[in-house]
């Protein structure tokens, strides 16, 4: 066996239909399109959503809500976290660098901190925002919030 004698798989290949070669080939004529109408005619290409003339779903449907511009996303991190991370590598002040490398926000994500668990230890926490009962959490075990 060499390249000269090597052979796709019987059934694998089909000659392409030539169109438009003439009435005795069975597709010349109008090539295959119909008689007249946009699909009939060269360049013809349909919108994207046509759908025949009926209205298009975009369309019939109402448009509603909209992207407020000033608003701003925090990533949410709980109590628990905090305690659990400050447990794990023995801290007693945990700031965006810490909780940046801990896993809990990328590098552009900005952090708030809320209240969900307890926590039992003093610890002085730097975020960029608090609810008002995680602050009030933090501050009750003996520890500082420091909005950045």
């Amino acid at each position: 066996m060499n390249l000269s004698n090597i052979k796709p798989a019987v059934g694998a290949t089909s000659n392409s239909k030539r169109i438009g070669r003439g009435p005795g080939s069975g597709k010349g004529g109008t090539s295959t399109r119909g008689h007249k109408g946009a699909k009939s005619r060269s360049g013809y290409s349909r919108k994207i959503g046509f759908e025949g003339g009926q209205m298009p779903l975009q369309r019939r449907l109402p448009k509603f809500g909209f992207k407020n511009i000033n608003r701003v996303e925090y990533k949410a991190i709980n109590l628990r976290d905090l305690t659990a991370l400050a447990e794990a590598k023995n801290l007693t002040k945990i700031g965006l660098q810490e909780l940046r490398e801990a896993g809990f926000a990328s590098k552009k994500q900005l952090i708030k901190i809320l209240g969900v668990g307890e926590i039992n230890r003093p610890l002085e926490v730097e975020a960029n925002a608090f609810s008002a009962t995680a602050q009030q959490a933090i501050e009750a075990a003996g520890g500082k919030t420091n909005k950045v």
